[in-house]
């Protein structure tokens, strides 16, 4: 495959994400790259350039990517064209929802670049991660060519794969003969000429794929034997064609009402026959798969989390000693300016590593009850201090103006009592949600005052209020829902998970969380209290 013939378009509504996607893909030996901001603009460069092959984001203003998936999938001109998605939201409604529009494959955020080539080639290459979408891209006509066809990947010609069985009842030897011959060149096939002959093959450890059932017999009869066959949960899901020389609509009706999936009358055309047989069991075959798919999904996904749960413990850990470290360096009275500037930057990273792993387990924790918080002495002053300087540097185009407003001098009188990395993750959401809701060259305020108790609360001891207020005012459709997980407005890539969880860590560390929205002076103020720590020092 010459990469250098190739021509990909990524779609993000980040700047900086496509470049840097860009020059990966050019460094891999992609010869063109093109880049669209939104799906909508992403449209009009496949409608001036041919495309190999769309990386595209999901969460993006105007056009989403999901969308743009439809589109393309849409469109008989685009809907060959290999579509990798890329999402931080690896929910399986979200999976679910991207396979059945077609994804061709998904790579979920953050991954390395390794990761990103791997995917693109075997994108380029014509791998099909999702298998499903294969037949829901085809036209209706060349699917039933493919389905019926002897040479089809997806029959049963499969010289690598097991053959699949077939279980003929009939009381006549000829009959069986008949069809026994017509079918074992292409499948195992196994015979029985009485009812409970049939019932004791069909839930035995080795039932087979489908059933050819005659409806007259002596002692017990096809329906008969349909009726059992449903009653056991071996044989109930085994599809079963009827065989019969009872041609009357009576009789078929009957059939299909028992269960059965389809009808062929005696005297039996052969190539008939056998284009049924065929048909039907490349749906149990494809049956198979998807179950198949959905064990190994569950079995993956149960290992994927012991291992993200290792991880996560076996992480925190060295975050914490760094943490503490990197303090010690920064109170070393000999330490340069700069040099103490950079330690002030690797310990603002390593608490947003603290609200990663947090945001992805400890909230997981929480929401299935097995938290437990081990509550400790903090400053909440000194985090809402390293918090603000963060996000003074990645808002400082909008021009805000970020300040914390306090009511007392020492540190001593803002000592928080719960988990610091939880509030970490709690503040630092909040904030970030006030600074992106304020309008360009506005002020953020963050007060921190303490009070004895809160009124109708838990909180009936010495408490720390810290109030984010932002210009401009929470939509009045979600007031009401506005810490609800997944409600959001006025984000093109919300996720409406930042209030949600901002509530769940407060409550986790004995505390709470209230809005309060004045359209008079357009202005949205969170609340959040937690417990003081003074009495227990």
């Amino acid at each position: 495959m010459d990469l250098t013939k190739k021509s990909v378009l990524i779609v993000d509504d980040m700047d900086a994400i496509r470049k840097i996607s860009s020059d990966q893909l050019r460094r891999f030996g992609i010869g063109h790259v093109h880049q669209a901001e939104n799906g909508a603009k992403a449209l009009k460069v496949l409608q001036n350039y041919t495309i190999d092959l769309i990386i595209s984001d999901w969460n993006m203003p105007v056009m989403s990517g999901i969308e743009l998936l439809n589109e393309v999938r849409q469109s008989t001109k685009w809907r060959h064209i290999p579509f990798l998605m890329i999402t931080a939201e690896a929910a399986r409604e979200r999976v679910s929802t991207a396979i059945t529009s077609g994804v061709t494959d998904i790579v979920i955020k953050p991954f390395n670049t390794v990761t990103l080539q791997q995917r693109v080639a075997q994108c380029l290459s014509g791998h099909i991660s999702n298998k499903a979408q294969s037949f829901q891209q085809d036209d209706p006509a060349l699917v039933a060519d493919t389905l019926s066809s002897p040479n089809s990947s997806n029959t049963i010609d499969d010289k690598d794969a097991p053959r699949s069985s077939v279980l003929v009842v009939d009381d006549t030897t000829d009959n069986l003969t008949l069809i026994g011959g017509l079918l074992k060149d292409e499948y195992q096939v196994k015979l029985a000429k009485q009812g409970q002959k049939a019932l004791e093959i069909a839930q035995s450890d080795s039932p087979p794929d489908l059933i050819l059932l005659d409806i007259m017999m002596p002692g017990m009869d096809g329906f008969e034997v349909l009726k059992r066959l449903r009653e056991h949960p071996q044989s109930a899901n085994i599809p079963v064609i009827f065989v019969t020389a009872l041609t009357e609509d009576k009789y078929q009706l009957q059939g299909l009402d028992s269960g059965a999936v389809d009808y062929i009358s005696k005297p039996i055309q052969p190539e008939l026959l056998k284009l049924r047989v065929r048909n039907l069991m490349t749906y149990v075959q494809m049956h198979k798969r998807l179950q198949s798919d959905f064990d190994n999904m569950v079995t993956t996904e149960k290992l994927k989390q012991e291992v993200q749960q290792v991880l996560q413990h076996d992480l925190k850990g060295p975050i914490a000693g760094l943490m503490a470290l990197l303090e010690q360096i920064s109170q070393d009275p000999h330490i340069s300016k700069s040099n103490l500037e950079n330690t002030h930057i690797a310990e603002d990273m390593s608490f947003q590593l603290l609200n990663m792993i947090n945001m992805s387990s400890e909230l997981y924790k929480i929401e299935t009850g097995r938290f437990t918080l081990i509550p400790k002495p903090f400053s909440m002053f000194n985090l809402l201090e390293k918090i603000i300087a963060v996000l003074k540097k990645t808002f400082q185009v909008k021009h805000l103006l970020i300040y914390l407003d306090c009511e007392e001098d020492g540190d001593e009188d803002y000592l928080a009592l719960g988990d610091e990395s939880l509030s970490y993750s709690m503040l630092f959401n909040l904030l970030k949600n006030a600074c992106e809701a304020a309008p360009n060259k506005t002020r953020v305020s963050i007060s921190l005052k303490r009070i004895d108790s809160i009124s109708n609360t838990d909180l009936d001891k010495p408490a720390l209020i810290i109030t984010i207020q932002n210009l401009g005012v929470v939509e009045e459709h979600i007031r009401d829902t506005f810490w609800n997980k997944y409600t959001s407005a006025g984000k093109d890539n919300g996720t409406g998970i930042g209030t949600y969880s901002a509530k769940l860590l407060a409550e986790a560390q004995n505390g709470n969380v209230a809005l309060e929205i004045s359209d008079e002076n357009d202005t949205t103020s969170v609340s959040i209290s937690l417990p003081h720590a003074m009495q227990d020092l």
